[in-house]
Formats: structure tokens, sequence, C-alpha cells
């Protein structure tokens, strides 16, 4: 079994972080999704921290657009008040991305419907 699970997984974590920064680079504007759902359509379902792992590895000239993935709650993991909770608030808004008290609505905002609103308007 675990012959298995080696011929599916990538073997090493630079393999396995490039499949969860190409989810990340698709995610569009205006579009969230939290650690889980990242680390599902990466191919590594129940890995949410591993997510969080491959974001702090990433090299800056990737130029991922970390602030779209946010915490199953639909909230900023970044300590409120932060810089980086400050940035990655400050960016999704600019996308048109809604907080109501601190919280994203997951479904609102998730890709999917992104692409409605882009095709049909809000």
């Amino acid at each position: 079994m675990a012959e298995d699970r080696a011929k599916v997984e990538p073997t090493s974590n630079e393999d396995r972080y490039q499949k969860v920064w190409a989810v990340i680079e698709g995610i569009p504007a205006g579009a969230v999704l939290n650690y889980g759902e990242v680390a599902r359509l990466a191919g590594f379902p129940g890995r949410a921290r591993m997510v969080g792992m491959a974001l702090g590895r990433a090299p800056k000239s990737r130029q991922l657009p970390w602030h779209r993935v946010v915490n199953a709650q639909g909230r900023i993991s970044f300590p409120e008040g932060s810089v980086k909770a400050r940035t990655q608030r400050e960016r999704l808004e600019a996308e048109g991305v809604e907080f109501v008290d601190g919280v994203i609505d997951l479904d609102r905002f998730s890709p999917q419907r992104a692409m409605d609103r882009l095709l049909w308007g809000p």
C-alpha cells in the first residue's frame, strides 16, 4: 500500500509544494480558498498545514497570490492587527472581497462564484 501511495504522491516536499503553488496561482482575483481546499485541490486532502508550510517556503519570485488563502472559518490566519493581517485584508478588499465581522463568506467568494460574477455581474 505504501508503494501505491509513492506512485501517486510526489516524492519530495518541493514536488508537493509545486502542486500547492499551482493551485494558489489559479485562485482568481476576488476569490478565496481555505487551506484545506487548497490541499484537496493539490491532491493532498487533509493536509491543510502543509499548505501553510508551502506558502512559507514559496520563492518571492513566484509572486503567489497568498492573500487569497484563508482559514476554514473564512478568517485571516495572521494575528489580528498585525502588518500581515492588515496587508492581506487590504489586498482582498481591493479585489472586492467583503468581510462581515472579520469573516469572509467562503461560498460567496469561492473561485466558482468569482467566475459567475465576472460573467454575469454581482
